[in-house]
């Protein structure tokens, strides 16, 4: 058989029916996002029934946080799920195609009905979004600040050479008669020892001079014994230690809450996508089979 007829090819001819029909896509993803914006309303009224500002009546955040989370997967994969089927009943019939194409365009356009659906609610929800976005940030942005005052370099000072150089000055000019510059200048030792404590907070302890040096001070301030001085001295630092180790403890927890939130959410996109395609996919063929048994019926 010849190439060409009348010069001109009829390899690669293809249908004047487009590949993407946009109607059904805008269609489906228009209601797969008013499902969602009902769904989320209705969510949002179910769950202020839980929380009460009287104390004993009111469920745990942990409960109203887990709770909000399912009910944001279900809502997200019943919306996919509607406007991808939408999607694969609403297009056109294609004539002539395979079975397997047909197969793959519907779920292509039930994948592409999500994307739209998707990229519509970020943007109606979008300060929540940002919000969780930026509790995320602040949640790194706090453990990385605690993790440099804490491990930062002990001789330099960490960023701040100034603590450093200010802390070796008062090392160097400090007094034998403690109890004259207590009672001479006291807003001077005050800040001494504010400096003191502030390094060993950079170092992650206080060296033993520093520490007999300390309960000198509170020794000559408070008119109570070295003993007493020290253990009081102990007694702070350990506070302090205490405290230091409590805020890296929630900064590492909300560091981890903000990349769970962030995985989770990233795996449940996919599968809505996945809810999306399939439905598109059931909803095509049984679109088409329906066609076919009425043609057949007549």
């Amino acid at each position: 058989m010849p190439l060409y007829q009348s010069g001109v090819s009829d390899i690669g001819v293809e249908s004047s029916t487009p590949a993407l029909a946009w109607g059904p896509v805008i269609g489906g993803a228009v209601a797969a996002s008013a499902t969602t914006l009902i769904l989320l309303l209705l969510g949002s009224g179910v769950g202020l029934t839980m929380v009460s500002p009287w104390s004993g009546e009111s469920a745990s955040a942990a409960t109203v946080g887990v709770t909000a989370a399912i009910w944001f997967v279900v809502v997200q994969w019943l919306s996919s799920a509607l406007g991808g089927y939408l999607t694969g009943r609403l297009r056109t019939k294609w004539a002539g195609i395979h079975t397997d194409e047909v197969f793959f365009r519907d779920t292509a356009h039930g994948f592409l009905s999500w994307a739209l659906a998707t990229v519509v609610v970020a943007g109606l929800a979008g300060s929540a979004f940002t919000s969780l976005v930026g509790n995320g940030v602040q949640a790194f942005g706090s453990a990385a600040s605690t993790a440099a005052v804490t491990g930062g370099a002990a001789s330099t000072g960490g960023e701040n050479p100034d603590l450093s150089t200010s802390y070796f000055t008062d090392a160097l000019l400090r007094p034998q008669d403690l109890r004259a510059r207590a009672e001479t200048d006291p807003s001077a030792t005050t800040a001494e020892v504010s400096r003191i404590l502030m390094n060993g907070a950079v170092r992650g302890e206080v060296p033993e001079d520093d520490k007999a040096y300390l309960a000198a001070i509170v020794a000559s301030r408070a008119g109570i014994t070295p003993e007493e001085a020290r253990a009081r001295v102990d007694g702070v630092l350990k506070q302090a230690q205490d405290a230091k180790v409590a805020v890296q403890q929630k900064a590492d927890e909300a560091r981890e809450t903000a990349a769970t939130t962030a995985l989770l959410g990233a795996l449940s996109l996919l599968v809505g996508a996945f809810i999306a395609s399939a439905a598109a996919a059931l909803g095509g063929r049984q679109r088409d089979d329906d066609e076919a048994a009425y043609i057949v019926t007549r």
